[in-house]
């Protein structure tokens, strides 16, 4: 994964980009307003702006930084089993539970083409570059990991068991 956490004095939209992440995954997306954001900087909000020229541009960076953490956890899986869908799904349920606030944000936008793209690369590889069985795979464990996040499933249901239940269905049925 990539360390954010102590980027270089002189990269100034790295400290901010760290400060925007740590903001949004202490307190949540209300709490990350381009004037807080520069607090936690120790700059002016006009300051800010010589850096980012919006919230939108800060919100496009983070999207980034989660895009590349994804494709990297994936990568990993990837190298560790490869060709296995339970393996990379693991990954991406792992790492967007472990970065809640960050996934949402991330998902729950148009996201850019290249990112988007490597991080889904060792699925479409796992299911021997079948973009439909992708997009399906990619759809289930999406939509698992939101309604876990989200608190959608009844109380005292058996999350994990969901999950694992649900990937081997899914892995049998395109016989992964």
């Amino acid at each position: 994964m990539t360390d954010l956490a102590d980027p270089p004095a002189t990269d100034r939209p790295g400290q901010i980009v760290t400060a925007a992440r740590t903001l949004l995954e202490q307190e949540g997306p209300e709490a990350l307003t381009m004037r807080r954001l520069a607090a936690r900087v120790g700059i002016t909000a006009p300051s800010l702006y010589k850096h980012f020229p919006d919230k939108s541009s800060v919100v496009n960076a983070l999207a980034g930084v989660m895009l590349r953490e994804t494709a990297e956890a994936l990568e990993s899986a990837e190298s560790t089993a490869p060709g296995s869908f339970p393996a990379l799904a693991t990954a991406y349920r792992t790492h967007a539970l472990a970065h809640p606030h960050l996934y949402r944000l991330t998902t729950g936008r148009p996201l850019p083409p290249d990112l988007e793209e490597r991080a889904a690369a060792p699925l479409f590889r796992a299911l021997a570059d079948d973009a439909d069985r992708a997009r399906a795979a990619w759809a289930f464990a999406h939509g698992m990991v939101t309604m876990e996040l989200n608190g959608r499933f009844p109380a005292g249901s058996d999350v994990a068991a969901a999950w694992t239940a649900g990937i081997a269905a899914f892995a049998a049925s395109v016989r992964l």
